[in-house]
């Protein structure tokens, strides 16, 4: 997030390098509203599309990472509280195939609590520098032990270690407190090659019902291709041009 001017401050000058990184500042007179880009870098026509979304998802996947964008994995992935209050978080997508979209998480957490009352979800892929996203809605279904178990297996050990040491969503008192508890996880692991995974860690796979093709065109004129079929079991996908 980046900084913003309050009671006592003032934003750092044009390209001011901030966490690393250069930013230019703006005028708190300036309209948000005339910020726009025209996009222009390709189209997307019925032609370009695979017979199913998964090959096609695999095609821009690939594309996105040829370009280098940074975690072209990243998705945001949306929920809704019983009560339908939604929300969204960015994580990580783990891997795909006929099935769906798969991540992993504490499934205690907010969206964990959100899945178990209310599986639908949806997935964004903002891919913006090819100028492209990817939208998925579906249903999220539990992983089974097996492939969870394999993934937490893969990942580095202090990853592993933050997966017991966070309590996630829910309030800390500060660093000090989340680096303690992690410090408490490595003495309780001390010397064990194979951390567990632990009870309240999971994983799910998005199983899709639908799932769209985004292209940024001049004028507005996007070109939208959507994939869907009538449920998540079904077999056979229709697609349809959207209007932008």
């Amino acid at each position: 997030m980046l900084p913003h001017a309050g009671p006592g401050r003032t934003l750092p000058a044009p390209s001011t390098p901030v966490g690393g990184r250069r930013f230019v500042a703006v005028s708190a007179h300036d309209d948000v509203a005339a910020m726009r880009e025209e996009y222009s870098a390709g189209g997307l026509d019925s032609s370009d599309l695979a017979d199913d979304p998964v090959t096609m998802f695999g095609r821009w996947f690939d594309q996105a990472r040829a370009a280098g964008l940074h975690e072209p994995n990243a998705m945001v992935l949306a929920t809704a509280s019983d009560a339908g209050r939604p929300a969204a978080r960015t994580v990580l997508l783990k891997g795909y195939d006929e099935r769906g979209f798969r991540f992993f998480t504490n499934t205690a957490s907010a969206k964990g609590e959100h899945l178990a009352g209310n599986p639908a979800c949806s997935l964004l892929f903002p891919w913006h520098p090819l100028e492209r996203q990817v939208r998925v809605e579906g249903v999220a279904e539990p992983l089974p032990r097996e492939e969870v178990q394999a993934y937490f297996d893969s990942r580095p050990r202090g990853s592993r270690l933050g997966a017991w040491a966070s309590d996630q969503s829910r309030p800390v008192a500060d660093r000090a407190a989340l680096e303690a508890a992690w410090a408490a996880a490595e003495a309780r692991f001390a010397g064990v090659e194979d951390v567990p995974v632990p009870p309240h860690w999971g994983g799910y796979v998005v199983r899709a019902w639908r799932v769209e093709y985004w292209q940024g065109r001049p004028n507005r004129l996007h070109d939208r291709f959507l994939y869907e079929r009538d449920h998540v079991d079904a077999t056979t996908w229709r697609t349809v041009r959207l209007a932008p």
